[in-house]
Protein backbone atom coordinates (compact mmCIF):
# COMPACT_ATOMS: atom_id res chain seq x y z
CA UNK A 1 0.00 0.00 0.00
CA UNK A 2 3.01 2.24 1.12
CA UNK A 3 4.83 1.29 -2.12
CA UNK A 4 1.50 2.36 -4.54
CA UNK A 5 0.97 5.77 -2.43
CA UNK A 6 4.86 6.99 -3.41
CA UNK A 7 4.14 5.75 -7.20
CA UNK A 8 1.45 7.83 -7.11
CA UNK A 9 3.46 11.21 -5.65
CA UNK A 10 6.23 10.75 -7.71
CA UNK A 11 3.85 10.82 -10.98
CA UNK A 12 1.87 13.85 -9.49
CA UNK A 13 5.26 16.08 -9.15
CA UNK A 14 6.81 15.24 -12.74
CA UNK A 15 2.64 16.12 -14.33
CA UNK A 16 3.14 19.58 -12.43
CA UNK A 17 7.02 20.24 -13.50
CA UNK A 18 6.04 19.16 -16.85
CA UNK A 19 3.68 21.88 -16.80
CA UNK A 20 5.49 24.16 -15.25
CA UNK A 21 8.06 23.98 -18.16
CA UNK A 22 5.45 24.65 -20.24
CA UNK A 23 4.46 27.75 -19.14
CA UNK A 24 8.08 29.10 -18.79
CA UNK A 25 8.61 28.53 -22.56
CA UNK A 26 5.39 30.37 -23.35
CA UNK A 27 6.57 33.05 -20.96
CA UNK A 28 10.12 33.24 -22.84
CA UNK A 29 8.26 33.25 -26.54
CA UNK A 30 6.78 36.10 -25.34
CA UNK A 31 9.11 38.06 -23.71
CA UNK A 32 11.40 37.46 -26.77
CA UNK A 33 8.64 38.46 -29.33
CA UNK A 34 8.47 41.86 -27.49
CA UNK A 35 12.39 42.56 -27.56
CA UNK A 36 12.52 41.48 -30.85
CA UNK A 37 9.82 44.48 -31.78
CA UNK A 38 12.21 47.06 -29.58
CA UNK A 39 15.02 45.87 -31.56
CA UNK A 40 13.77 47.83 -34.89
CA UNK A 41 13.08 51.54 -33.74
CA UNK A 42 11.04 53.43 -36.35
CA UNK A 43 12.52 55.50 -38.96
CA UNK A 44 12.58 58.86 -38.09
CA UNK A 45 10.40 61.40 -40.03
CA UNK A 46 12.37 64.47 -41.23
CA UNK A 47 12.03 67.32 -43.78
CA UNK A 48 13.98 67.62 -46.32
CA UNK A 49 14.73 70.24 -49.66
CA UNK A 50 16.65 69.26 -53.16
CA UNK A 51 19.52 71.59 -53.39
CA UNK A 52 20.15 73.03 -57.15
CA UNK A 53 22.80 75.72 -58.51
CA UNK A 54 21.93 79.27 -59.56
CA UNK A 55 23.25 82.28 -60.91
CA UNK A 56 24.58 84.10 -57.70
CA UNK A 57 25.63 87.90 -57.59
CA UNK A 58 27.59 88.58 -54.29
CA UNK A 59 27.77 92.08 -52.56
CA UNK A 60 29.75 93.20 -49.56
CA UNK A 61 29.25 95.54 -47.05
CA UNK A 62 31.50 98.72 -47.15
CA UNK A 63 31.03 101.90 -45.18
CA UNK A 64 30.47 105.07 -46.78
CA UNK A 65 30.16 108.92 -46.64
CA UNK A 66 27.46 111.41 -48.32
CA UNK A 67 28.65 114.21 -50.49
CA UNK A 68 26.80 116.94 -52.24
CA UNK A 69 26.65 116.33 -55.95
CA UNK A 70 27.79 119.80 -56.54
CA UNK A 71 29.10 122.80 -53.99
CA UNK A 72 28.99 126.56 -54.62
CA UNK A 73 31.55 128.32 -51.81
CA UNK A 74 29.97 132.04 -52.45
CA UNK A 75 32.92 134.90 -52.49
CA UNK A 76 32.12 138.18 -53.12
CA UNK A 77 33.85 139.09 -57.11
CA UNK A 78 34.30 143.32 -55.86
CA UNK A 79 34.83 144.94 -52.86
CA UNK A 80 31.93 147.07 -50.96
CA UNK A 81 28.99 147.44 -48.11
CA UNK A 82 26.65 144.74 -48.65
CA UNK A 83 23.03 146.71 -48.13
CA UNK A 84 20.84 143.47 -48.14
CA UNK A 85 20.79 139.74 -47.94
CA UNK A 86 17.80 138.13 -49.67
CA UNK A 87 17.85 134.82 -48.81
CA UNK A 88 16.34 132.49 -45.86
CA UNK A 89 19.32 130.33 -44.07
CA UNK A 90 18.61 126.69 -45.02
CA UNK A 91 16.25 127.27 -47.82
CA UNK A 92 16.32 126.27 -51.13
CA UNK A 93 17.61 128.22 -53.94
CA UNK A 94 18.00 128.13 -57.83
CA UNK A 95 20.70 129.06 -59.95
CA UNK A 96 20.59 132.76 -60.31
CA UNK A 97 18.15 133.59 -57.16
CA UNK A 98 19.88 137.05 -55.91
CA UNK A 99 21.51 136.60 -52.87
CA UNK A 100 23.23 139.53 -51.64
CA UNK A 101 23.31 143.37 -52.66
CA UNK A 102 26.46 145.02 -52.27
CA UNK A 103 26.64 148.91 -52.41
CA UNK A 104 26.85 149.72 -56.17
CA UNK A 105 27.37 153.74 -56.32
CA UNK A 106 30.99 153.45 -57.22
CA UNK A 107 30.04 151.18 -59.90
CA UNK A 108 27.31 152.61 -61.15
CA UNK A 109 29.68 156.03 -61.65
CA UNK A 110 32.43 153.91 -63.30
CA UNK A 111 29.99 152.76 -65.71
CA UNK A 112 28.96 156.44 -66.69
CA UNK A 113 32.77 156.96 -67.24
CA UNK A 114 33.70 154.70 -69.30
CA UNK A 115 30.78 155.61 -71.46
CA UNK A 116 31.96 159.02 -71.64
CA UNK A 117 35.20 157.76 -72.43
CA UNK A 118 33.90 155.73 -75.59
CA UNK A 119 32.17 158.60 -76.80
CA UNK A 120 35.48 160.79 -76.31
CA UNK A 121 36.89 157.88 -78.18
CA UNK A 122 34.75 157.22 -80.67
CA UNK A 123 35.02 161.01 -81.30
CA UNK A 124 38.93 160.98 -82.04
CA UNK A 125 38.78 158.41 -84.13
CA UNK A 126 36.09 159.46 -86.74
CA UNK A 127 38.39 163.04 -86.46
CA UNK A 128 41.45 161.12 -87.38
CA UNK A 129 39.37 158.75 -89.91
CA UNK A 130 38.06 162.12 -92.27
CA UNK A 131 42.10 163.55 -91.61
CA UNK A 132 43.26 160.38 -92.96
CA UNK A 133 40.82 160.44 -95.77
CA UNK A 134 41.17 163.69 -96.70
CA UNK A 135 44.73 163.47 -96.74
CA UNK A 136 44.65 161.15 -99.29
CA UNK A 137 42.67 162.92 -101.44
CA UNK A 138 45.81 165.68 -101.38
CA UNK A 139 48.20 163.26 -102.14
CA UNK A 140 47.08 162.51 -105.11
CA UNK A 141 47.60 166.38 -106.31
CA UNK A 142 50.78 166.06 -104.58
CA UNK A 143 49.68 168.91 -102.72
CA UNK A 144 51.36 167.15 -99.35
CA UNK A 145 53.64 164.95 -98.50
CA UNK A 146 54.04 160.62 -98.65
CA UNK A 147 55.13 161.45 -94.94
CA UNK A 148 52.09 163.26 -94.06
CA UNK A 149 49.38 160.96 -95.24
CA UNK A 150 51.24 157.86 -93.21
CA UNK A 151 50.70 159.93 -90.03
CA UNK A 152 47.20 160.51 -91.09
CA UNK A 153 46.50 156.80 -91.64
CA UNK A 154 48.29 156.15 -88.50
CA UNK A 155 46.70 158.40 -85.95
CA UNK A 156 43.75 156.85 -87.44
CA UNK A 157 44.20 153.72 -86.80
CA UNK A 158 45.06 154.61 -83.45
CA UNK A 159 42.44 156.22 -82.79
CA UNK A 160 40.21 153.15 -83.74
CA UNK A 161 42.12 150.65 -81.15
CA UNK A 162 41.48 153.67 -78.59
CA UNK A 163 38.15 153.15 -79.14
CA UNK A 164 37.99 149.59 -78.61
CA UNK A 165 39.59 150.23 -75.62
CA UNK A 166 37.37 152.58 -74.10
CA UNK A 167 34.66 149.59 -75.33
CA UNK A 168 36.46 146.94 -72.98
CA UNK A 169 36.43 149.09 -70.22
CA UNK A 170 33.00 150.05 -70.03
CA UNK A 171 32.17 146.14 -70.25
CA UNK A 172 34.46 145.67 -67.46
CA UNK A 173 32.73 148.44 -65.95
CA UNK A 174 29.22 146.94 -66.30
CA UNK A 175 30.88 143.59 -65.39
CA UNK A 176 31.99 144.77 -61.85
CA UNK A 177 28.48 146.36 -61.66
CA UNK A 178 26.91 143.33 -62.02
CA UNK A 179 29.06 141.40 -59.60
CA UNK A 180 27.62 143.86 -56.74
CA UNK A 181 24.46 141.51 -57.38
CA UNK A 182 25.61 138.29 -55.91
CA UNK A 183 23.48 135.77 -57.29
CA UNK A 184 23.48 131.63 -56.80
CA UNK A 185 25.73 129.73 -59.39
CA UNK A 186 23.86 126.70 -58.82
CA UNK A 187 20.24 125.50 -57.17
CA UNK A 188 20.57 123.61 -54.05
CA UNK A 189 20.06 124.02 -50.33
CA UNK A 190 22.18 127.39 -48.81
CA UNK A 191 23.65 127.35 -45.31
CA UNK A 192 24.41 130.14 -42.86
CA UNK A 193 25.39 133.42 -43.73
CA UNK A 194 28.61 134.58 -42.44
CA UNK A 195 27.92 138.00 -42.66
CA UNK A 196 25.18 140.22 -42.15
CA UNK A 197 24.02 143.87 -44.03
CA UNK A 198 26.75 146.48 -43.53
CA UNK A 199 29.47 144.39 -43.21
CA UNK A 200 32.57 145.36 -45.47
CA UNK A 201 33.43 142.49 -48.20
CA UNK A 202 36.65 142.37 -50.53
CA UNK A 203 36.96 140.21 -53.87
CA UNK A 204 38.05 137.09 -53.68
CA UNK A 205 38.14 137.02 -49.87
CA UNK A 206 39.32 133.60 -48.16
CA UNK A 207 35.96 133.34 -45.87
CA UNK A 208 33.12 132.37 -48.01
CA UNK A 209 30.11 134.17 -47.37
CA UNK A 210 27.70 131.05 -47.65
CA UNK A 211 27.53 127.94 -49.05
CA UNK A 212 24.97 126.20 -51.29
CA UNK A 213 25.09 122.48 -52.24
CA UNK A 214 23.06 120.73 -54.40
CA UNK A 215 21.35 117.54 -52.54
CA UNK A 216 19.55 116.11 -55.44
CA UNK A 217 21.43 114.12 -56.56
CA UNK A 218 24.11 113.32 -54.19
CA UNK A 219 27.10 110.93 -54.05
CA UNK A 220 27.96 108.44 -52.07
CA UNK A 221 32.36 107.61 -51.80
CA UNK A 222 33.04 104.15 -51.02
CA UNK A 223 36.03 102.53 -49.98
CA UNK A 224 37.03 99.05 -51.36
CA UNK A 225 39.62 96.83 -51.43
CA UNK A 226 41.55 97.09 -54.61
CA UNK A 227 41.97 93.39 -54.87
CA UNK A 228 38.09 93.54 -55.71
CA UNK A 229 38.36 95.87 -58.73
CA UNK A 230 39.10 93.10 -61.20
CA UNK A 231 36.00 91.59 -60.11
CA UNK A 232 34.23 95.08 -60.88
CA UNK A 233 34.76 94.76 -64.36
CA UNK A 234 32.99 91.92 -65.51
CA UNK A 235 30.39 93.32 -67.39
CA UNK A 236 27.60 91.36 -66.63
CA UNK A 237 28.27 92.78 -62.74
CA UNK A 238 24.93 94.99 -61.89
CA UNK A 239 26.02 98.85 -61.12
CA UNK A 240 22.96 98.86 -58.77
CA UNK A 241 23.86 99.67 -55.33
CA UNK A 242 21.31 99.94 -51.98
CA UNK A 243 22.64 101.50 -48.63
CA UNK A 244 21.56 101.55 -44.97
CA UNK A 245 21.07 104.81 -43.22
CA UNK A 246 23.52 104.72 -39.71
CA UNK A 247 20.50 103.17 -37.73
CA UNK A 248 20.30 100.48 -39.84
CA UNK A 249 16.98 101.72 -41.89
CA UNK A 250 17.34 101.04 -45.49
CA UNK A 251 17.05 103.66 -47.89
CA UNK A 252 14.58 103.11 -50.26
CA UNK A 253 16.36 104.31 -53.42
CA UNK A 254 19.04 102.45 -55.16
CA UNK A 255 22.21 104.11 -56.87
CA UNK A 256 24.26 103.27 -59.54
CA UNK A 257 28.04 102.93 -59.48
CA UNK A 258 29.51 105.98 -61.59
CA UNK A 259 33.42 105.57 -61.04
CA UNK A 260 36.26 104.53 -59.59
CA UNK A 261 39.68 106.18 -58.56
CA UNK A 262 42.24 105.75 -61.46
CA UNK A 263 45.04 105.13 -58.23
CA UNK A 264 44.94 102.65 -54.97
CA UNK A 265 45.55 104.60 -51.64
CA UNK A 266 49.19 103.67 -50.46
CA UNK A 267 48.26 103.38 -46.47
CA UNK A 268 45.54 101.47 -46.97
CA UNK A 269 45.29 99.90 -50.29
CA UNK A 270 42.09 100.77 -50.67
CA UNK A 271 40.47 102.79 -54.05
CA UNK A 272 37.46 105.50 -53.96
CA UNK A 273 34.25 104.24 -55.26
CA UNK A 274 31.69 107.11 -56.04
CA UNK A 275 27.36 106.17 -56.27
CA UNK A 276 24.64 108.43 -57.29
CA UNK A 277 22.13 108.70 -55.74
CA UNK A 278 18.77 110.53 -56.94
CA UNK A 279 17.96 111.18 -53.13
CA UNK A 280 14.64 112.53 -53.98
CA UNK A 281 12.91 112.96 -51.05
CA UNK A 282 16.08 114.47 -49.65
CA UNK A 283 16.81 111.82 -46.91
CA UNK A 284 20.64 111.80 -47.75
CA UNK A 285 22.75 114.82 -46.47
CA UNK A 286 26.30 115.57 -46.90
CA UNK A 287 28.58 113.92 -43.99
CA UNK A 288 26.30 111.49 -43.03
CA UNK A 289 27.09 107.86 -42.62
CA UNK A 290 25.83 104.74 -44.32
CA UNK A 291 26.63 101.04 -45.45
CA UNK A 292 26.77 100.27 -48.82
CA UNK A 293 25.63 96.83 -50.40
CA UNK A 294 28.07 96.66 -53.36
CA UNK A 295 27.91 93.99 -55.97
CA UNK A 296 31.92 92.25 -55.72
CA UNK A 297 30.99 89.29 -57.98
CA UNK A 298 29.39 86.85 -59.86
CA UNK A 299 28.81 82.84 -60.08
CA UNK A 300 27.03 81.44 -62.82
CA UNK A 301 26.35 78.32 -60.34
CA UNK A 302 26.13 78.71 -56.73
CA UNK A 303 24.61 76.37 -54.68
CA UNK A 304 22.96 77.25 -51.09
CA UNK A 305 22.40 75.57 -48.35
CA UNK A 306 19.58 76.47 -45.62
CA UNK A 307 21.36 77.34 -42.54
CA UNK A 308 18.98 75.18 -40.66
CA UNK A 309 20.50 71.98 -42.36
CA UNK A 310 24.63 72.69 -42.04
CA UNK A 311 25.43 71.24 -38.35
CA UNK A 312 29.05 72.57 -36.77
CA UNK A 313 30.58 69.75 -35.20
CA UNK A 314 32.43 70.41 -32.18
CA UNK A 315 35.58 69.53 -34.11
CA UNK A 316 34.79 72.72 -36.57
CA UNK A 317 33.83 70.86 -39.05
CA UNK A 318 30.47 71.68 -40.89
CA UNK A 319 28.18 69.04 -41.97
CA UNK A 320 24.72 68.53 -43.63
CA UNK A 321 22.45 64.71 -43.35
CA UNK A 322 21.56 63.54 -46.75
CA UNK A 323 18.52 61.83 -47.66
CA UNK A 324 20.25 58.65 -49.46
CA UNK A 325 17.98 56.58 -52.51
CA UNK A 326 17.23 54.14 -49.64
CA UNK A 327 15.61 56.62 -47.24
CA UNK A 328 18.39 56.86 -44.91
CA UNK A 329 20.22 59.72 -43.50
CA UNK A 330 24.19 60.38 -43.38
CA UNK A 331 26.42 62.40 -42.77
CA UNK A 332 28.02 64.62 -45.38
CA UNK A 333 30.92 67.11 -45.05
CA UNK A 334 30.40 70.20 -46.76
CA UNK A 335 32.58 73.90 -46.63
CA UNK A 336 30.24 77.26 -46.74
CA UNK A 337 32.20 80.22 -46.97
CA UNK A 338 29.43 83.31 -46.43
CA UNK A 339 25.53 83.88 -45.41
CA UNK A 340 23.38 84.85 -47.66
CA UNK A 341 19.84 85.94 -46.36
CA UNK A 342 19.02 82.54 -43.89
CA UNK A 343 21.05 80.04 -45.99
CA UNK A 344 24.69 79.61 -46.31
CA UNK A 345 27.18 79.82 -49.66
CA UNK A 346 28.48 76.12 -49.90
CA UNK A 347 31.62 76.43 -51.91
CA UNK A 348 32.53 72.19 -51.70
CA UNK A 349 30.80 69.02 -50.67
CA UNK A 350 27.27 69.49 -52.18
CA UNK A 351 26.09 68.61 -56.13
CA UNK A 352 23.23 69.26 -58.07
CA UNK A 353 19.51 67.45 -56.40
CA UNK A 354 21.13 66.47 -53.59
CA UNK A 355 18.59 65.69 -50.98
CA UNK A 356 19.52 67.83 -47.21
CA UNK A 357 17.53 67.23 -43.94
CA UNK A 358 16.29 71.00 -42.51
CA UNK A 359 14.05 69.27 -40.01
CA UNK A 360 13.93 66.54 -37.83
CA UNK A 361 17.56 66.62 -37.20
CA UNK A 362 17.40 65.82 -33.39
CA UNK A 363 15.74 62.98 -33.99
CA UNK A 364 18.43 61.70 -36.72
CA UNK A 365 21.39 62.62 -34.24
CA UNK A 366 19.68 60.59 -31.35
CA UNK A 367 19.15 58.01 -33.34
CA UNK A 368 23.24 57.67 -34.66
CA UNK A 369 24.06 57.75 -30.62
CA UNK A 370 22.07 54.48 -30.28
CA UNK A 371 23.90 52.95 -33.21
CA UNK A 372 27.36 52.25 -34.59
CA UNK A 373 29.50 55.20 -35.12
CA UNK A 374 28.85 56.51 -38.89
CA UNK A 375 25.64 54.12 -39.69
CA UNK A 376 23.24 55.51 -41.30
CA UNK A 377 20.02 56.54 -40.07
CA UNK A 378 16.54 55.10 -41.34
CA UNK A 379 14.26 58.22 -42.01
CA UNK A 380 10.70 58.50 -43.03
CA UNK A 381 11.64 62.21 -45.45
CA UNK A 382 9.23 64.69 -46.56
CA UNK A 383 9.67 67.30 -48.67
CA UNK A 384 10.08 71.05 -46.77
CA UNK A 385 8.78 73.79 -48.28
CA UNK A 386 11.24 76.33 -49.31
Amino acid sequence: MGTLVSTLRLRHIAAVSALITVLAGCGGQESGGEQGGQGQPQAAAVGYVTVGSERLELTDTLPGRVSAYRIAEIRPQVNGIILERFFEEGAAVKEGDKLYQIDPTLYKANVESAKAQLAVAKANAYAANLTAKRYKELSKKSAISDQEVDDSEANAKQADAQVKAAEAALRTAEVNLSYTEIRAPISGIIGRSTITEGALVSAQQATQLTVIRQLKPVYVDIKRPAASLIRMKNPDLSRDVTVELDDGTPFAETGKLQFSDVSVDEGTGSVNVRVLFDNADGTLLPGMFVRAQVPSALIEEAILAPQAAVVRQATGETVVYLVTEDNTAVVHNVKVTRAIGDKWLVQSGLSNGDRIIVSGLQAVQSAQRMGPPGAPVAVNPEEATR
